[in-house]
């Protein structure tokens, strides 16, 4: 079985003049060697694909595989991660992870709560802010927490993302909308602690290797920002989770990832909210990757699973989706 590899690495987008944050979510050559050398391990061939332009391009040179491992994040636009899919569904070639609708709605914080929500997980209360007019619709309990409606490695988020007044709120709303082009998702700030939860599998097959909780250092503010995230070993420490706090990251996270049909792998960030209740932040369908600094790979080695199993795993799930199912 050939098995393509569709990603979109970090140093490409630089070179073309972006900066460290736009470019926050793509991937090292690192991490790109790491799914490629663990896939071979698995027995299969590989062949890397690269970005959404360069499989447009091998497409319409009518190149095949049997299945793509896809983990391309996109530049802009609230499908950015469902274009591959897309593209793949197209040409009738089967791949790994979520589809484009999932992806979509994925991205889409406010849109993912909402199922979630409906499907009886608990998530704090939310109100999106496309222009600042809508700040005067919102009826929640202060603090708040704001950050931009499609953004992920804590991007837009900073020691401003807590706010406790109507006049912070315009302000960091404001800035928002204009550096980032979005609207910004509003919810009731989550005091409690806080914790990233693994996901292998897909429906009923679907399980949780481990979770993890996120400690932030003295020196540290308390929420995943983009800064944290970029330079976590000097700002966080990783703890596995047991016990009943276990159950309970996992009976959120498998609800919340069957109800989003998520497939294959992936992460469900979730934290405790004011009255000590578990509660969903959002789900991260195309999980970092990379064996050594990506939050799936970490928590899985913490729970004493290795990064070759997570990705056998992968695989084992997008085969018997596509090809046993």
């Amino acid at each position: 079985m050939k098995i393509g590899l569709t990603y979109d690495l970090r140093s490409d987008y630089l070179n073309q003049g972006y900066s460290m944050e736009e470019t926050a979510e793509f991937d090292k050559e690192s991490t790109i060697e790491g799914i490629e050398q663990a896939i071979q391990k698995a027995g299969y061939e590989t062949e890397r694909i690269g970005h959404a332009q360069s499989l447009m391009k091998a497409l319409l040179e009518g190149k095949k595989w049997d299945l793509v491992f896809n983990i391309a994040e996109g530049l802009y636009g609230e499908g950015r991660e469902s274009l591959v899919p897309a593209l793949l569904d197209a040409y009738k070639i089967p791949y790994a992870f979520s589809g484009p609708v999932t992806l979509g709605i994925s991205l889409n914080k406010a849109f993912a709560k909402q199922i979630v929500k409906e499907s009886g997980v608990n998530t704090p209360a939310f109100h999106v802010v496309s222009q600042l007019s809508d700040i005067q619709k919102i009826n929640l309990q202060y603090p708040l927490f704001a950050k931009p409606i499609s953004e992920g490695t804590g991007k837009g988020i900073d020691t401003k993302s807590v706010i406790n007044s109507v006049e912070d709120l315009q302000q960091v709303c404001s800035n928002l909308l204009s550096k980032f082009n979005q609207p910004v998702l509003i919810e009731e700030y989550l005091p409690g602690r806080e914790f990233t939860v693994g996901v292998l599998g897909s429906g009923e097959d679907a399980f949780v290797p481990g979770a993890m909780e996120i400690v932030y250092k003295e020196d540290t503010h308390n929420f995943y920002s983009y800064e944290n995230k970029e330079n976590f070993e000097g700002h966080i420490d990783y703890v596995a989770v047991t016990g009943d706090l276990l159950e309970q990251c996992k009976l959120v996270a498998l609800k919340s990832w069957n109800s989003l049909n998520c497939l294959d792998g992936g992460r469900v960030d979730v934290k405790i909210d004011r009255f000590g209740k578990m509660s969903f932040i959002e789900v991260n369908p195309l999980a970092g990757l990379n064996p050594v600094i990506s939050d799936l790979p970490i928590l899985c080695s913490l729970n004493n699973v290795s990064y070759q199993e997570i990705i056998n795993e992968i695989l084992k799930s997008a085969i018997k989706r596509n090809f046993n199912s």
